[in-house]
C-alpha cells in the first residue's frame, strides 16, 4: 500500500489572510467583528487576531448579506439572528448554483 500524504489544512488565517480571500480590507474585517457577535478570532498576547475556518464561514456569510445581497448591517445582524440556519443554507444553495454555472461555462467553451 503506498504512502499517501495528509492534505495540510491551516487551523488559524490572519487578519491580512482574511481580508485578502474576500478583498476587502483588514479594517472592515476588525469592524464587522465588533458589529457581529458570530466572529470570534483568537487572539494572541500581542492582540493580534486569529481566524478558525468557522471564523472564516461567518464573515463569508456577513460578505455574503451586505457586500452581494445588498443589506444593511442591521437588516444583515437581524437574518443572521433570526434564522441563521436558513440563511446559511440559502447562502450554500447560492454558492453550488454559481459553481455549477461556472463549470458549464467552461465545458461550453472548450467545445
Amino acid at each position: 500500500m503506498p504512502y499517501k500524504e495528509k492534505k495540510v489544512e491551516k487551523l488559524y488565517f490572519s487578519i491580512g489572510e482574511v481580508a485578502e480571500m474576500f478583498q476587502v480590507n483588514s479594517s472592515l474585517i476588525r469592524f464587522w467583528e465588533k458589529e457581529f457577535d458570530i466572529i470570534k478570532p483568537k487572539k494572541n498576547k500581542k492582540g493580534n487576531r486569529f481566524f478558525t475556518q468557522q471564523d472564516i464561514e461567518s464573515i463569508r456569510l456577513i460578505y455574503h448579506l451586505v457586500k452581494e445581497r445588498g443589506l444593511t448591517l442591521s437588516g444583515a445582524r437581524k437574518k443572521i439572528k433570526e434564522n441563521k440556519e436558513d440563511t446559511n443554507n440559502n447562502y450554500e444553495v447560492i454558492k453550488t448554483l454559481t459553481d455549477i454555472k461556472s463549470m458549464l461555462l467552461e465545458i461550453k467553451e472548450s467545445l
